[in-house]
């Protein structure tokens, strides 16, 4: 492909630092080298609010943004002239003159089990009663104490490899993380088990990279369209809008999953409450051009079978810190 620049000037990439960051937005540098060998593109790097606050969990801290605004300043400043997240960590509302202009191909999206050594060959349904499990995410905490009351959670911090390490170091029995975050890092050989949706459903936009820049910089919006996959566009513009309509941020227990079928999008949601004892879901069905409706419909569904309720206990508990 030909460049849309004349001259090409260099596009510069904004990246978290973590290792895991790093590697998913040198992925995109990459595909976008290829389809535009003529351009240069930049990777600068910093660290945001979510990698400097290291020892509270993510639910106190008051996570909206917690892993973006930083990147997102350097956008509107022209410092960057985009921005490669995990979509799950991305906002459903952005901030005025930022747009999400490309999601690409989504990699597996589902929850993983790791497990301590001394558990090899288990699954989560044969741990022993009182198993400390580590998670940092409520949805992934709400959706195990409703089916696995029995196990004792506890929260865990820090990128892939550190909690990884703490795990192996004999602090939890297992560990859940997103399947894709150990594949993109070549830890496949980790997983011990991966977490059906009857059990966990995903976060929204897990599993896909959500790149966002200047809504009125249409070159660089031209250029990252070539690395964009409609089906997972669909699919994540579904939750995201579910999402949004419920009014969560990324660590309220709102789980998703989608699939598409020809051009028939389904989409699965949940709200539980943290403490495991409440959980509403539901499933609507349409076409994939219809996507963002979608994902409306079911946040109404299930704003009527009671996830108001759950969702303002859950935002006055955080509130109180407790």
């Amino acid at each position: 492909m030909t460049s849309v620049f004349s001259p090409p000037r260099p596009i510069r990439i904004g990246s978290r630092k973590s290792q895991l960051a790093l590697v998913q937005t040198y992925w995109v540098q990459e595909q976008l080298q290829k389809s535009f060998p003529n351009i240069t593109f930049e990777v600068h790097t910093m660290s945001t609010q979510g990698d400097k606050i290291l020892d509270v969990a993510l639910a106190k801290i008051g996570d909206k943004g917690l892993f973006t605004k930083e990147l997102e300043l350097r956008m509107i400043n022209k410092e960057i002239d985009f921005a490669v997240h995990s979509l799950k960590d991305l906002p459903t509302n952005l901030p005025e003159g930022l747009t999400l202009a490309a999601i690409t191909e989504r990699e597996n999206p589902a929850d993983a089990v790791v497990l301590h050594k001394k558990h090899k060959d288990q699954q989560i349904e044969t741990l022993p009663a009182g198993a400390v499990i580590g998670t940092s995410s409520l949805r992934r905490l709400a959706q195990l104490r409703y089916k696995f009351p029995h196990f004792t959670f506890k929260d865990v911090r820090g990128n892939l490899i550190t909690r990884i390490g703490k795990l192996d170091a004999g602090e939890y029995d297992a560990l859940i993380l997103a399947v894709a975050g150990l594949e993109r890092l070549d830890m496949s050989h980790r997983i011990d088990q991966i977490l059906p949706p009857d059990i966990s459903l995903h976060a929204v936009g897990q599993g896909a990279l959500g790149i966002e820049c200047r809504s009125d910089d249409t070159e660089v919006i031209s250029l990252l369209k070539a690395i964009e996959h409609s089906q997972t566009r669909d699919r994540c513009l579904a939750e995201r809008s579910f999402l949004r309509v419920l009014e969560g941020g990324c660590q309220v227990p709102i789980g998703v999953d989608t699939q598409i079928n020809s051009k028939e999008l389904t989409l699965k949601g949940l709200v539980a409450s943290v403490d495991g004892q409440k959980l509403v879901k539901d499933t609507v069905t349409g076409t994939a051009a219809d996507a963002e409706k979608l994902g409306a419909q079911l946040a109404r569904i299930l704003r009527q079978k009671g996830a108001t309720e759950i969702l303002e206990q859950i935002f006055t508990e955080i509130q109180r810190g407790s």
